[in-house]
């Protein structure tokens, strides 16, 4: 069975999903919404699909199977909770939502609806950490003692889209956006939960009320002890994870490369290559829309992000350990 699918939402996000929908045989794209109708127009003449300036017009008329939902954070839950009232199962770009009520909300209205909720939490689909995951599960490196994950991007580049420098439309700022990404890779990598946090964040940015940069430390369920380094003021770009075994260590440079070692220096770890992660994920969603069995990246998992996204804030704001 083949699966129409509409857009909800033209931006960048969105020609990675066409791309990606292209090369599967089980999705068709059929159309795409924007209030932009110039950008709507102009990829949806290059793709060969229906434009549409009302996303909810679009999904009263083309009736799709499947909607892909990458609009800013602060409008998930609505278009989420109307696209599951019409049946139209969803990919919907991570974060799941702005709060855990919010995140609660859009379940309620997956559940009611039966339809499929799978979010865009791409960490799952990359080379490197799929291997890295492999080598962690294998045990070789022995027990797993701490994670101590890092991201430093230029946040408050002039091209970035000024919602997300809005505490009330992104949710937060480089926590919220990209220190979801690593909280979802310390909880899948580990095959853990976070449980509790201490963080403390910064707001130095030139524009919005959103932090620039936060160092959080993080309790999981296993007792493994994580930590968190984020920053957005100019500077030299770095993404890497380093997980400390009894035996050696694995550093991750998500979607460049993969080091081991056992003991030693580091030395680099071939990774095959695979599919582009939104081709994988289309693959995933697939299969849960036909066996209905919960996907590594379905509510609950994507509320647990949110949770922790939520207990960060908390714990800057009273300068304390919070519980997750």
């Amino acid at each position: 069975m083949s699966y129409r699918v509409a857009l909800v939402g033209a931006g960048g996000i969105a020609v990675r999903h066409l791309e990606a929908l292209a090369k599967t045989d089980r999705f068709r794209s059929v159309s795409a919404a924007d209030l932009d109708r110039g950008k709507v127009e102009k990829l949806s003449a290059q793709y060969g699909i229906a434009p549409y300036t009302d996303y909810k017009e679009m999904i009263e008329r083309e009736k799709p199977d499947v909607a892909v939902i990458t609009l800013p954070h602060f409008l998930h839950k609505e278009a989420a909770v109307f696209c599951a009232e019409r049946g139209c199962h969803m990919l919907l770009e991570k974060p799941m939502a702005l709060t855990l009520a919010e995140c609660d909300e859009i379940a309620d209205a997956v559940k009611r609806s039966s339809v499929r909720l799978f979010v865009g939490h791409t960490q799952h689909y990359i080379a490197e950490n799929r291997k890295a995951k492999q080598l962690i599960e294998q045990g070789e490196l022995g027990e797993l003692v701490m994670i101590n994950d890092t991201r430093h991007i230029h946040y408050y580049r002039e091209d970035r889209p000024g919602w997300f420098l809005e505490k009330a439309k992104a949710g937060g700022g480089i926590l919220f956006n990209l220190g979801s990404h690593s909280i979802d890779k310390i909880q899948w990598l580990s095959s853990s939960r976070v449980t509790g946090v201490k963080a403390v964040l910064s707001h130095f940015g030139p524009r919005g009320d959103v932090e620039g940069s936060g160092l959080v430390f993080m309790d999981t369920d296993t007792g493994v002890p994580a930590t968190i380094a984020q920053s957005g003021y100019p500077g030299a770009s770095k993404n890497e994870t380093e997980f400390v075994f009894t035996k050696g260590m694995l550093r991750v440079a998500t979607g460049q490369s993969l080091w081991i070692s056992d003991g030693g220096e580091y030395r680099k770890v071939p990774v095959d290559p695979q599919e582009v992660p939104f081709v994988l994920q289309f693959e995933d969603l697939a299969s849960y829309i036909d066996t209905g069995t919960e996907p590594e990246c379905g509510l609950d998992y994507a509320r647990s992000v949110v949770a922790v996204t939520e207990a960060i804030y908390r714990s800057h704001e009273r300068q304390s350990y919070c519980n997750v």
